[in-house]
């Protein structure tokens, strides 16, 4: 049965974050997962950036069936209609894309399921909006910052973002996004950094992961 793009939105937010990761190993894959699911983590993105990413995600779902039913795993970087048919039928919950691409928008609604686009202008923002996203990536963060988002939202009343890119596990950082306005942060190398997926560090990924679940909800808890 698919995901409604209701119910992940809703879920997205109350988690407060996305976390977003790729390896070409298959185990490593499964372990990340894992571990942020021990660590309380129920909606993860798994990015389609190398040439495993496919079979990696068939398999990632068909074990995750069983071990973790109420996860819910979407793909990210997709930029075609291809990809997006491809990892729908993978039975992807959700897809996060880098650009507005209106094909994918279009494939995407009519599978009944959360498209989530990433934006840095007005422009896109409007016409996002206008393909029937609900929730939008503001991409890339690091270079847009908190103000570009304070700056916009007046413009789109009502309208959900989520920053990807140069959020880290850091109360301050968190903070700014969050008192800027965005209802969720997305969440790459700087909580599953290479080295924890090279040396396979999960105690590590559970204690950041554990951290910065803590610091959301604190930092949420303080605005005003």
């Amino acid at each position: 049965m698919r995901i409604n793009k209701t119910i992940i939105t809703e879920a997205i937010i109350q988690q407060g974050m996305l976390p977003l990761f790729y390896t070409d190993s298959v185990k490593v894959s499964l372990e990340i997962i894992g571990t942020l699911y021990k660590a309380g983590i129920r909606v993860i993105e798994y990015t389609n950036r190398g040439v495993a990413a496919l079979e990696n995600f068939r398999l990632l779902k068909d074990t995750l069936a069983a071990e973790a039913p109420n996860l819910y795993l979407g793909i990210g970087t997709i930029k075609s209609v291809d990809q997006a048919r491809d990892f729908i039928a993978a039975g992807a919950d959700f897809i996060v894309a880098p650009i507005v691409q209106p094909d994918v928008a279009a494939l995407v609604s009519s599978a009944g399921l959360a498209w989530v686009p990433g934006c840095m202008t007005p422009s896109e923002i409007y016409r996002a909006q206008e393909l029937g996203a609900s929730l939008i990536k503001i991409f890339p963060a690091n270079i847009l910052g908190p103000a570009f988002i304070s700056a916009v939202k007046e413009l789109f009343p009502g309208q959900l973002f989520m920053p990807t890119g140069g959020v880290s596990v850091n109360k301050d950082n968190l903070a700014s996004w969050f008192n800027s306005g965005v209802c969720a942060v997305g969440m790459g190398s700087k909580l599953i950094s290479t080295q924890i997926l090279e040396h396979e560090l999960y105690d590590e990924l559970f204690s950041e992961t554990q951290k910065a679940l803590a610091l959301i909800a604190e930092v949420r808890s303080e605005i005003k």
